[in-house]
């Protein structure tokens, strides 16, 4: 039978695994709106500057699975508390830095640490939570990763307008210092123990993972930038191939009775498969629209970062009441949720699409659009939260960690796609094209949440099984 948290003060350790991931969900964002005074500080050119970003989700995508893994070599709570240390620590080198290259080695090292300490937090609910319990956990967590972007952007530009201490855009990193260390401080007191379940690191699955995944991410965050050269589709046409290479090399590991760095068996259960699927669609095209709304506010409608971001408070109040919530409604509505939430976002979308394609220039219609986005941000929440709980469900507590290392990488992976792809329509059609796109994916997406849930309901969950054993 699982474990469960019944005896370590769940909402403690709640907090502390959610404060990590919301410290790292935030900081892939939080620096966007500092760019043009890191820029003027630092006397930074544009290929270098472009690195401050990039370099942080270029890091985290290469090496979130096997940060996963690791916490099975090191135990969940070791590899949580020591990511965090090293992201915080990263975090004071990012504020202190005093030049655009310590900067990005900075970032580079802020991005490691969260690679080791993201995967974690998705690991223990699993572990540590059951039946309803971890279905709000599960909410939580989910609230935290999906509005990070969001928060971030909010967060960068209350703190480089406040200018606090005269320190301009370094308080956006420094921040993270006292919360981390109160955190690492904390955390071993409160957290539970992790157990390790793999003795080696499977150093040939490393490699090409890191292969694979490189390939894939750095054409997507760099190739638009530099008009798409050769090099970039050669690069993801063979990430791909490196990726079905690495699952070979898994599978081989794995009948040799080793421990490979991903267990594609996983996947296997009838519907887990769409369900990943609908969860990366949703948080990417959530990414695409929160990226081109944001351009459209500020590019064409003229509001300042500070009001862009305020902009999206609706969506996150709307994200926040279907997260803190959803676990209590009946079964069948709970069921019927991750269909109905992207199609609510889909059709949202299309009517903010429809407004800035027809009436450019016409202004931000707060009436409307307040509710607009709160509807926005609850088919979002809709269409992700309860879909993997019910995952986590049918996958069971063995494969935590394999899990939660697909449940990190599709995300990093579908968000930057989405803003080469659809970021790149907007600069060249405009908002209306890329968001009626994002829509049509979306669409996709409650397509494959519908052919999910009817796979997933014909399962008993794991841990149901092995409670009756």
């Amino acid at each position: 039978m699982p474990m469960t948290i019944s005896t370590t003060r769940p909402g403690t350790v709640l907090t502390v695994l959610l404060a990590g991931q919301t410290m790292a969900s935030m900081d892939g964002s939080i620096v966007t709106v500092a760019l043009p005074s890191i820029r003027r500080d630092l006397q930074a050119g544009a290929p270098v500057l472009q690195l401050v970003p990039s370099a942080y989700l270029l890091t985290l995508g290469v090496l979130v699975v096997t940060g996963a893994r690791l916490g099975d070599l090191l135990g969940h709570r070791r590899a949580f508390l020591s990511g965090l240390a090293a992201f915080t620590a990263s975090s004071l080198l990012c504020g202190l830095a005093p030049a655009a290259p310590v900067l990005v080695a900075a970032r580079v090292a802020q991005a490691a640490g969260a690679a080791l300490m993201m995967p974690q937090v998705f690991s223990l609910i699993q572990l540590r939570f059951d039946g309803a319990a971890r279905k709000r956990a599960i909410g939580l967590y989910s609230m935290v990763l999906a509005l990070g972007v969001a928060l971030g952007q909010l967060a960068g530009g209350v703190l480089v307008a406040a200018d606090l201490f005269g320190l301009g855009w370094r308080p956006i990193f420094l921040v993270n210092v006292p919360v981390g260390a109160v955190l690492v401080a904390v955390g071993p007191r409160v957290l539970p123990e992790g157990r390790r379940v793999a003795r080696r690191l499977d150093l040939g699955g490393v490699a090409l993972l890191t292969a694979a995944m490189a390939a894939l991410v750095v054409p997507l965050i760099f190739g638009g930038q530099h008009g798409w050269p050769l090099w970039a589709w050669a690069s993801l046409c063979g990430g791909p191939v490196l990726l079905a290479l690495f699952a070979g090399f898994e599978g081989r590991v794995a009948r040799a009775g080793g421990v490979p760095l991903l267990d594609l068996a996983v996947l296997r259960p009838p519907g887990v498969r769409p369900a990943l699927l609908t969860c990366c669609a949703v948080m990417g095209c959530y990414t695409a629209f929160l990226f081109t709304l944001t351009l459209h506010l500020q590019g064409d409608l003229g509001f300042g970062a500070l009001a862009a971001g305020l902009a999206f408070l609706p969506y996150t109040a709307g994200f926040a009441a279907l997260s803190l919530t959803w676990a209590r409604l009946p079964e069948r509505a709970q069921s019927a949720l991750p269909v109905a939430g992207p199609a609510v976002f889909a059709g949202v979308v299309l009517v903010v699409a429809g407004f800035a394609g027809a009436v450019p220039g016409a202004g931000w219609p707060a009436g409307l659009g307040t509710p607009l986005l709160f509807l926005a941000g609850a088919g979002h929440a809709a269409g992700y939260s309860p879909l993997m709980a019910q995952v986590a469900a049918v996958v069971g507590p063995d494969r935590a960690s394999a899990l939660s290392a697909l449940n990190s990488t599709g995300p990093v992976l579908a968000s930057v796609g989405a803003v080469a792809g659809l970021g790149g329509l907007y600069l060249a059609a405009g908002a209306g094209p890329a968001l009626a796109v994002v829509a049509a994916l979306l669409a996709a997406g409650a397509l494959s949440a519908a052919v999910a849930r009817t796979a997933l309901r014909r399962r008993a969950p794991v841990e149901e099984h092995a409670a009756a054993g």
